[in-house]
């Protein structure tokens, strides 16, 4: 019970750092700003949730963080902007399509390769 709720805890503290500095930084230091957003919030909650263990690795190091940040960007936007989910709904759909097929592309790149 506790793996799931560090899990849940480490999911929730990068989307909400992320809802909370990114546009801050990228306001006030223009692209430069989002690059360094991303350097640090992503370095900051991945040494948090890896390094000192609150996400346990499962096997799919890269899906864990990418789902947490995506569905508390989805959620956040569709209750605090008050954002359509119908409107947003395509562009997950197709997210998820293109993140299963890059998913797919990489695991079989030796496939490709040959």
């Amino acid at each position: 019970m506790g793996f799931y709720i560090t899990t849940l805890a480490g999911g929730f503290v990068f989307a909400f750092m992320v809802r909370i500095m990114w546009g801050k930084y990228v306001d006030n230091f223009g692209a430069a700003g989002g690059n360094f957003a991303a350097a640090f919030i992503v370095a900051l909650c991945w040494t948090m949730n890896h390094g000192c263990g609150l996400i346990q690795q499962s096997g799919t190091a890269w899906v864990d963080m990418a789902w947490a940040v995506a569905a508390g960007m989805f959620f956040s936007s569709a209750v605090y902007d008050k954002a359509s989910i119908s409107k947003a709904l395509p562009t997950v759909l197709f997210a998820i399509l293109g993140g299963t097929l890059g998913g797919f592309i990489l695991s079989n790149m030796p496939m490709f390769l040959q």
